[in-house]
């Protein structure tokens, strides 16, 4: 049984859910599932935006085949061809043998990695390019790196849609509905599509600003993307997001406290110090231990707030291993622009907190306060003051 959306007059939502999938490239969890999204535009010719993966294979082709109602399909238009969006290529081919492949250069390249014989079906266009299939006119757009080398997106200048490839995504399923605007997107949506573009997209944050401006010469009135829900209304809310991603500006002012405690003393610290910074008017506080916290929901906060500090016990006279984990996908995912605290627990060779600066202070444009703390074994009286002094910086530094 075919489940479709319309988009407009001549377009069709063919994605499908995928709830049984638990982690996201075999490394992100997800606990509200996925969705793979494609489209299918009725014109003179038929047209394919994308394809899906084939774990929801069987509801994908059930739906191009109901919209189709019995037309061919003439085009493929392939913007991105990671396995999660390419997949299912070989059985459109078999499905529907003369339907004409559209994409770029270097996504052919990868489809014959991958092991797709595409014969001589394949027209290879580039920046600027356009194609009509009737009464619709797309141009095609190069997005490398957001984020593989190959990516394009696609814009219909007819009915002003803009299909983003990977651009604008999200985890999480979409439980059916498929427009952002029937979502309280804030409360539902705001930190899956936040932890998907940080995590999936963060390391591109130039190469993002670069889509962002070719985008701002489109007159976009719907953005299509591979994941996630589509934008018909208030675009320039997701837009504005992208802006902060990709420019590593934080959403919020506020303070993320990451702790790494063995035995429980750092973790006392890290609240004590949490208790201090309301106690001072700063409410907009989350803590997080980073060995029962994955890595992606860390690295999205970080994206969120302008303030972290990180409280780590010595663990072999070096980072706690999972501390030392999240710095390095710190470093992998180029954040920057962020004011840092350490507070560093030992309890005979306190190392960490050293170490944990020369991580920070290896990425770009981040802020090291001079008020840490170094504790032995646990708090105690006598390092309630540096606790203050650290608490009336951190305070100080988010009111400025």
């Amino acid at each position: 049984m075919n489940n479709v959306r319309k988009i407009t007059d001549d377009l069709y939502w063919v994605g499908a859910n995928d709830r049984r999938l638990a982690l996201f490239e075999n490394i992100h969890p997800l606990y509200h599932g996925v969705s793979y999204n494609a489209y299918v535009l009725l014109d003179e010719k038929t047209v394919l935006f994308d394809t899906a993966d084939w774990s929801v294979g069987r509801q994908f082709l059930e739906n191009i085949a109901a919209v189709l109602d019995g037309r061919p399909l003439d085009c493929l238009v392939i913007n991105h061809v990671e396995p999660d969006h390419a997949a299912s290529i070989e059985e459109i081919l078999l499905r529907w043998p003369e339907v004409n492949i559209i994409t770029t250069p270097k996504a052919v390249i990868l489809l014959h990695q991958f092991g797709f014989e595409l014969g001589e079906r394949v027209e290879e266009v580039h920046e600027g390019d356009t194609r009509c299939f009737g009464k619709h006119t797309v141009t095609f757009v190069n997005a490398p790196m957001v984020h593989w080398p190959e990516a394009m997106v696609t814009f219909d200048v007819t009915d002003g849609v803009l299909f983003s490839a990977d651009a604008f995504g999200s985890f999480r399923a979409l439980d059916g509905k498929l427009f952002a605007d029937e979502f309280d997107f804030d409360r539902d949506w705001l930190d899956d599509a936040r932890r998907y573009y940080t995590n999936i997209v963060g390391k591109y944050g130039p190469q993002v600003q670069t889509l962002l401006k070719k985008a701002g010469g489109l007159d976009i009135k719907y953005i299509c993307p591979l994941h996630g829900p589509v934008w018909r209304k208030d675009i320039g809310y997701i837009l504005d997001k992208y802006i902060h991603w990709s420019t590593y500006e934080p959403e919020e002012r506020g303070v993320m406290i990451v702790y790494a405690s063995m035995y429980g003393n750092t973790e006392a610290a890290a609240e004590l110090l949490a208790a201090k910074l309301c106690q001072r008017g700063i409410t907009n506080t989350r803590l997080y231990d980073v060995s029962s916290t994955h890595v992606s929901y860390l690295i999205s906060d970080l994206f969120k707030y302008s303030h972290l500090v990180l409280a780590s016990v010595t663990y072999n006279l070096g980072i706690f291993p999972p501390m030392h984990n999240f710095l390095a996908d710190m470093k992998a995912l180029n954040l920057q622009n962020r004011t840092c605290a350490i507070m560093e627990n030992g309890s005979w060779a306190p190392r960490s907190g050293s170490l944990m600066r020369a991580c920070l202070e290896d990425l770009k444009h981040m802020e090291i306060l001079d008020e840490g703390m170094t504790l032995a074994s646990s708090l105690q009286e006598q390092n309630m003051p540096d606790l203050d002094a650290m608490a009336d910086a951190i305070a100080a530094s988010v009111t400025k």
